[in-house]
């Protein structure tokens, strides 16, 4: 064990011996390269940036007889996620469609069971929500 301790002995007095010597790099200020500024074509509408919180809310609008007699009163139905709440749903609507929400409804429809011959089956469940708009404000849900 004494030889290693010789060899040890000798690693640090080349140690104490040569100091490195430290070198001062000079800053460089890097600027900020400018971004050139794309104009859209007259007549295009730029679409507006979504958030990703919109798409892991709303799934889709459900169109049905009753949604469409809503239409009537400002209300739109959307299936959306079963973890979603109304501050997000009203967040998500707002942000996608531009239009001020006023009030949230949420039903959760269960599961069914259905049958087609000898098999049967479960229909799944969905999460929905009825949102009432500011009067004068239309959603597009239906492209013409």
């Amino acid at each position: 064990m004494a030889i290693f301790d010789v060899f040890k002995k000798k690693e640090e007095e080349q140690k104490k011996q040569i100091k490195p010597i430290k070198t001062v790099k000079p800053k460089i200020e890097k600027k900020p390269a400018k971004k050139a500024v794309v104009k859209p074509a007259p007549g295009v509408v730029k679409q507006k940036k979504v958030s990703q919180a919109a798409f892991l809310t709303l799934k889709a609008p459900q169109i049905t007889e009753k949604a469409t007699d809503l239409l009537k009163d400002n209300q739109y139905i959307f299936k959306v996620f079963p973890g979603a709440n109304k501050i997000e749903i009203k967040k998500a609507v707002e942000e996608s469609y531009g239009v001020k929400v006023e009030a949230v409804r949420i039903i959760n429809v269960p599961k069914r069971k259905r049958r087609l011959g000898k098999i049967q089956g479960w229909q799944q469940g969905y999460k929905k929500a009825i949102v009432k708009i500011k009067n004068g404000q239309k959603i597009e849900v239906l492209p013409r």
